[in-house]
């Protein structure tokens, strides 16, 4: 199974690298994180992920300035294109987290795309970008099923209740235990 992360990473690059250093101090909806440290989380992510399809990626470090974001933004695109690859979506992985499936582990690392995009895009008051609506689908069935049967359930905050008629942005994050 090969899953395409790429509008996902797409969207969050663009909003990663148009955020300016006075940014970077904002709160998020990430209890306790600041922009800074979802640049942080994110830069694991991307690595993380790109490990789980291809066996490479490595976080950077430093300061978040534009370099940086940019980079960050590039190696949010490297992870999509790390899950294009049908291998990606073959057998198990368990590293850096439990034994799952690995396309469980794909859309682990979509939801991760596009729940953060959320965040970001709220923590700095810009508009939610435009995910095709069949992304949002996947990346709900996914929260819908996973989240409440998470390995590691400390991850996720209870599921905020919206109704089934809300928007698929709305319904993604609130089973996350956003409010939208």
């Amino acid at each position: 199974m090969t899953i395409d992360l790429s509008p996902a990473a797409r969207v969050l690059g663009a909003l990663v690298t148009d955020l300016d250093d006075a940014d970077l101090a904002r709160p998020t909806p990430c209890a306790g994180w600041s922009v800074a440290d979802l640049l942080d989380h994110l830069d694991v992510v991307a690595a993380g992920f790109t490990t789980l399809a291809r066996g490479t990626g490595h976080p950077g470090a430093g300061p978040w300035d534009a370099a940086r974001r940019t980079v960050l933004a590039g190696a949010l695109g490297t992870m999509a294109a790390a899950w294009r690859d049908p291998a990606a979506g073959e057998g198990t992985a368990g590293a850096p987290g439990p034994e799952l499936p690995r396309p469980t582990w794909g859309r682990i690392g979509l939801t991760e795309l596009v729940v953060h995009t959320w965040d970001l895009a709220h923590a700095v008051d810009r508009p939610l970008p435009a995910l095709p609506d069949g992304l949002l689908r996947t990346t709900l069935d996914h929260v819908l099923v996973f989240v409440p049967q998470a390995p590691l359930p400390e991850l996720w905050d209870t599921p905020v209740a919206v109704g089934r008629d809300a928007p698929l942005w709305d319904r993604v994050v609130a089973g996350t235990g956003r409010t939208p």
